[in-house]
């Protein structure tokens, strides 16, 4: 793969031209206040931000945020985003009340040098997540002719074939940004020759949202632990009640076929914390995973499945964690979650944190990011690279 880096476009000199960086600001924002409720994407950008700004391009941001229905809805604006944005860089961030129409173009026309600007959320036209070519093609073109050049340090959507992340890179001189290279840098070593053992942390609530990279990294890592929602499913497939708990039904046969042919490298749950009810008041106890109560639900694997994880994560070289353990937004279900991470961060192993939930997780646990080799900021996207999948935005870039 040659893709060319932001270092190439800072060679070629940046300053007075109009550079288009797709980035991706889909932060959370709290309902009530609006608030940001974790920064981490835009903190995830700020390198590639401060270098343009730094060698005085016009810096013009774009983003989505929500899944807003190609119409603009004040809930999913980027306003909030834009005070963040420049509180983190030391300066003001221009913001334009659309993406492509006549606020996006007098904000850009106005920029000085070493300025930035953010222009309004993608989705709220329709041409960027359409399927028409044609529909998409024409946003892109309105939208690339706000730059002179391009930087996709997206890599949270890289895995979309979207106008700003597939369409606009060919109709400008375009590059990867820090983010995303180091993305593409640090999943090619789990997909080349990992140092072993290889272990691998998969949670989350379903076994169909993952069942294509639990096929693609079984035959290749040494150790697969289970947990989170979709281990209900599994543990079905063992024969065990699993009372309320999260079940695919239909995805049981599937999950039996996987535990015989890969028997010595999956790791399930021997204990789960059951309730009962999905409440962060709910009376709950630690049950054995075969001895789930029918009338409760398992929220959380127990102490000891965290100590028999923590003891295969102890002998790892290369760790991919992705999906949280438990419910973890709620203390009485978040040790599982907690007790993984922990483990992973006190091993000599590279460990890759993949994105989405995972991340989130470590942020709102409190535990310390610089603790893990590298944390995703894509989710979706990294386990589409890991199943070996060809990304709309990658491909994009490469020459």
């Amino acid at each position: 793969m040659t893709i060319r880096n932001l270092d190439d476009l800072l060679a070629e000199g940046v300053s007075g031209r109009r550079v288009l960086v797709r980035a991706d600001l889909n932060v959370p924002l709290d309902k009530q206040t609006g608030d940001i409720t974790d920064d981490g994407r835009i903190r995830a950008v700020l390198p590639t931000l401060s270098a343009l700004v730094q060698a005085g391009a016009k810096v013009v941001v774009c983003s989505h945020l929500g899944r807003p229905k190609g119409a603009p809805d004040p809930q999913f604006s980027l306003r909030p985003v834009a005070g963040r944005l420049g509180e983190l860089l030391g300066a003001p961030v221009h913001f334009a009340e659309d993406t492509v129409g006549d606020s996006a173009q007098s904000t850009v026309a106005d920029l000085a040098d070493g300025q930035v600007a953010l222009l309004e959320n993608l989705r709220f036209n329709k041409g960027e997540t359409s399927k028409d070519e044609a529909e998409r093609g024409t946003f892109a073109d309105q939208l690339a002719a706000l730059g002179d050049a391009y930087v996709d340090d997206a890599f949270g959507a890289v895995h979309r074939k979207h106008a700003s992340v597939h369409d606009v890179p060919a109709r400008l001189p375009h590059v990867a940004g820090r983010l995303v290279l180091r993305e593409v840098e640090v999943l090619s070593k789990l997909t080349g020759a990992p140092e072993r053992p290889y272990v691998v942390v998969l949670g989350g609530s379903k076994v169909s949202d993952k069942l294509a990279v639990i096929e693609a990294l079984l035959p290749t890592v040494d150790r697969l632990l289970i947990g989170g929602g979709m281990c209900f499913t599994f543990l079905k497939a063992q024969g065990h009640e699993v009372g309320t708990s999260l079940l695919e039904e239909e995805m049981v046969e599937t999950c039996r076929n996987l535990l015989e042919r890969f028997a010595g490298k999956i790791m399930l749950p021997v204990d789960v914390v059951a309730a009962d009810a999905f409440a962060p008041d709910a009376a709950h106890d630690t049950v054995p995973a075969d001895g789930i109560p029918s009338h409760r639900l398992g929220l959380d694997i127990g102490p000891e499945t965290v100590a028999g994880f923590a003891a295969a994560l102890s002998q790892a070289k290369t760790i991919f964690w992705n999906g949280p353990m438990g419910v973890f937004e709620m203390a009485a279900f978040a040790n599982g979650t907690r007790g993984v991470a922990e483990a992973i961060t006190k091993t000599d192993a590279f460990s890759v944190v993949g994105g989405g939930d995972s991340a989130a997780a470590v942020r709102a646990l409190g535990l310390d990011e610089s603790s893990f080799g590298h944390i995703s900021t894509g989710g979706g996207a990294s386990l589409e690279y890991l199943e070996g999948k060809t990304l709309p935005g990658i491909a994009a870039l490469e020459n």
